[in-house]
């Protein structure tokens, strides 16, 4: 059986996590994980989000990436921290990890070796979950680099197995990177799993990625998660405005919150951003709907609606301009699947106001260009349509 997400944050949606800033591509979770990272490079990430509030909003996780191990394995077989970087080893920070309320995850290959050229785990699954579990992990990212051709349907089964068999809950995120169409068939075998390429951080990148992920959205639900990899919020390639959507839409679309900037040194309006409680709400919201677009107009469908229902038979909203211009977007209840003659209160998540009380048929923004507002409508009576 595939590990239940619950068991690693309180409701059973998509869990939030902290990834690294920096360093080769497709990491998970506040990893700072490259060639230069250390532990105490590790230690000092994993107090930053004590410090600056986001573990209490669920930020949870420490991951380290790819480069923790020696370039080769011991005379038995096993995997080795690299003692240049982490010369206490992993347990010890996995000790620390926990002793700050917060969880551990390192990164493996479903290959002979990582994207770096370190150990894979490939025909050595049960050693090394035997491994990670006697340290004290918590979390695995497993990658797709020097597979040795074979399928992925037959590379990440064998690691499911073990870690389930070690007897210690690990949470399984797959990474190979959307090529095989993996939500169609990982939801038996991991918890969450990358459909698409790694990110960067640009419009272009974030955008192409959103509309990705977007195709698989029936497939996503508690227990099993669409992955579109990690947040660029905080690192400078794109503005204020693009990094808003980009944390809205990914919240709407039920991702793992994945902060992938320098937490140690986030600025006042990156906090704010990753901070939004009510933005997080709806990533976490119970019933566990991935929210999907529902309309598109404007050049190119460059004014779009997302939307995804909500616990309490509310809804979820986001109108996203992705237009070089400012442009008034209006959601029409029969795109986003309300009756017609229902009324809505219309709560703001970014003003953290109630912008709009008992309106009926339709409702309408000024959006900046490339940016998007949130709304959660809580109708006052009857039933969503279907989206």
């Amino acid at each position: 059986m595939i590990l239940p997400i619950m068991v690693f944050f309180k409701s059973t949606m998509a869990w939030l996590e902290l990834l690294r800033w920096g360093g080769v591509p497709g990491i998970f979770l506040l990893a700072i994980l490259m060639k230069q990272s250390s532990r105490k490079q590790c230690s000092l990430v994993a107090d930053a989000p004590v410090s600056t509030g986001l573990a209490s909003l669920g930020y949870t996780y420490v991951n380290i990436d790819d480069c923790w191990s020696r370039l080769t394995r011991d005379l038995k077989g096993q995997m080795i921290p690299d003692l240049k970087t982490f010369p206490s080893g992993i347990k010890a920070l996995a000790d620390y990890v926990h002793s700050k309320g917060l969880k551990l995850g390192v990164y493996s290959d479903a290959g002979a070796f990582t994207c770096q050229v370190r150990p894979g785990s490939l025909f050595h699954e049960k050693n090394d979950a035997e491994l990670w579990a006697s340290w004290g992990v918590d979390y695995l990212k497993y990658d797709n680099c020097f597979n040795l051709g074979l399928p992925p349907q037959k590379r990440h089964p064998p690691m499911r197995d073990a870690l389930n068999t070690t007897g210690r809950t690990i949470f399984y995120a797959l990474c190979e990177w959307g090529v095989d169409d993996p939500a169609k068939w990982a939801g038996k075998i991991g918890n969450s799993w990358r459909t698409t390429d790694d990110i960067n951080d640009t419009w272009a990148s974030m955008t192409t990625i959103a509309d990705i992920n977007d195709k698989w959205a029936s497939y996503a639900g508690p227990g099993g998660w669409n992955d579109p990899d990690m947040f660029e919020v905080g690192n400078g390639g794109m503005n204020y405005h693009e990094y808003k959507g980009h944390f809205s839409i990914w919240a709407l679309m039920k991702a793992s919150l994945i902060i992938g900037c320098d937490v140690r040194n986030i600025t006042a309006e990156t906090l704010e951003i990753l901070s939004n409680k009510e933005v997080i709400a709806v990533d976490q919201d119970p019933l566990g709907v991935q929210g999907r677009r529902v309309y598109a107009s404007g050049s190119d469908g460059c004014e779009q609606i997302w939307a995804g229902p909500l616990s309490g038979n509310r809804l979820a909203v986001v109108l996203w301009n992705r237009c070089s211009k400012a442009a008034t977007i209006t959601a029409k209840w029969g795109a986003i699947g309300l009756e017609s003659s229902i009324g809505v209160s219309v709560r703001d998540l970014w003003k953290h106001e109630v912008v709009l009380e008992n309106t009926v048929g339709s409702f309408s923004a000024r959006v900046d260009a490339h940016g998007c507002e949130m709304y959660i409508l809580t109708p006052k009576r009857a039933t969503l349509a279907s989206i």
